[in-house]
């Protein structure tokens, strides 16, 4: 978003690891069983009304709903403004649902989901969203109101204007995440060397010049813990009289703690795998990029390959890419994704192409590429506003210093990179 000046505005997060003493950890999970009790007693006071015939669900009503609910004193604990903004969290799960009624009627597939109630596990931060006096940071200990200080690890500075603050509870960790609002006026980059990208399971991603990259196999490292965690986790479920469920044994607690473990090294591993391939892309040599416009929803309804898709993070890899293009002063252009494997990128010619072939042989030119290359090839074609029609990323590069042959990536042990495999 640009304002008047010409600068563009955007919003940037900041997470940072907080270490509670006992106490506040205290505090702080009162505060998460609260704000989720809060939370389920406004959704089910607008379900009531939902049911009687009232089919809107107004800011209006939920405040109305909130004083009769907060002359419970113990709500009076969590933070007013987190209150308010538990009751917008409310009303966004309606807004959702009727955008997704409205989209299903018009032909959408997708599920309608109607607003559900939260569990604790499913319930896991408190958002400050105003930087008013209620949270701040002086001295490497961060303040926040009704809840108190504790050491923070501010690892970088928080740049712009901060807005908002969330306190989220990960498994046994604690994270502070800072919103701040930033003015940046990136520098105008000439496209002279646009190049598409083709996400796979494959390669994670092939470039139209003919580059390819492998993403680490993060989740089958883990596979074999993460299976004998949920083994463990369902033989100490079973155990547990259903009716008896709220009283959880701390053996349980335990299990359900270790395989949250698991998974959130699995995510910390892709996403910093992820951060920084971004990060050599948009300070390498291209000067734009085509990306696929990819519906994850519907390809995850193919069984066989749902958990691969799932685990590959292909939206957050673009989400990454697209706003760190954004501060480098690159533009990033979504393309159509169908047939973008079956059809020649030399002559145009469409095929079937079955999953398990790996090179596209095309039946009228001959051509024959890497499928995965074919198809980044089509998106850069596909995405005409984007450079020259039919460049391959193949010109001279307008940040030269930023530039390293594959040789170089395969040999330096320091690069970022250097658990990825490069073909």
């Amino acid at each position: 978003m640009q304002n008047k000046t010409g600068n563009m505005e955007t919003m940037r997060a900041y997470k940072f690891r907080i270490y509670p003493d006992f106490k506040r950890q205290k505090a702080i999970d009162g505060s998460l069983a609260l704000a989720k009790d809060y939370y389920n007693l406004l959704l089910e006071k607008s379900i009531n009304s939902y049911k009687s015939g009232n089919a809107s669900v107004s800011m209006s009503m939920l405040n109305r709903y909130a004083k009769e609910i907060e002359k419970d004193k113990k709500f009076k604990q969590i933070y007013s403004q987190t209150r308010c903004q538990i009751r917008y969290r409310v009303l966004r799960a309606y807004q959702n649902f009727f955008r997704r009624c409205k989209q299903k009627k018009s032909g959408a597939k997708i599920k309608v989901g109607f607003p559900r109630f939260r569990s604790a596990d499913r319930y896991k931060s408190l958002t400050y969203p105003q930087n008013n006096g209620s949270f701040s940071i002086e001295k490497g200990r961060l303040r926040i109101s009704r809840i108190g200080t504790m050491r923070i690890e501010q690892h970088r500075n928080v740049v712009g204007n901060v807005k908002t603050m969330t306190i989220k509870k990960e498994s046994n960790e604690y994270y502070a995440i800072f919103t701040a609002e930033q003015i940046i006026n990136p520098q105008k980059v000439k496209d002279t060397n646009p190049v598409g990208i083709d996400m796979g399971l494959n390669s994670f991603v092939a470039l139209s010049d003919g580059q390819m990259i492998q993403k680490p196999k993060f989740f089958k490292r883990k596979a074999k813990r993460i299976a004998r965690w949920q083994r463990v986790l369902e033989r100490r479920t079973s155990r547990i009289d259903k009716k008896m469920r709220k009283e959880q044994s701390k053996r349980r607690q335990k299990a359900k703690e270790k395989l949250q473990n698991e998974w959130n090294n699995i995510t910390n591993q892709s996403n910093d795998f992820m951060h920084k391939l971004s990060e050599r892309l948009v300070h390498g040599r291209y000067t734009s990029f085509a990306v696929e416009d990819l519906n994850i929803q519907n390809m995850v309804k193919n069984r066989s390959l749902a958990q691969s898709i799932q685990n590959a993070s292909w939206n957050r890899f673009i989400q990454m890419l697209s706003y760190k293009a954004e501060s480098a002063g690159l533009r990033i252009e979504k393309a159509d994704a169908r047939n973008t494997s079956k059809e020649c990128s030399n002559c145009g010619n469409v095929q079937d192409i079955p999953l398990s072939e790996r090179t596209y042989n095309c039946q009228r030119c001959g051509m024959s590429k890497d499928r995965d290359v074919n198809a980044s090839i089509n998106i850069l074609h596909r995405a005409t506003t984007l450079g020259q029609r039919g460049s391959h990323a193949q010109g001279e590069s307008v940040r030269p210093q930023q530039e390293a042959t594959l040789e170089e990536l395969r040999t330096d042990k320091t690069h970022p990179l250097q658990d990825a495999v490069i073909v």
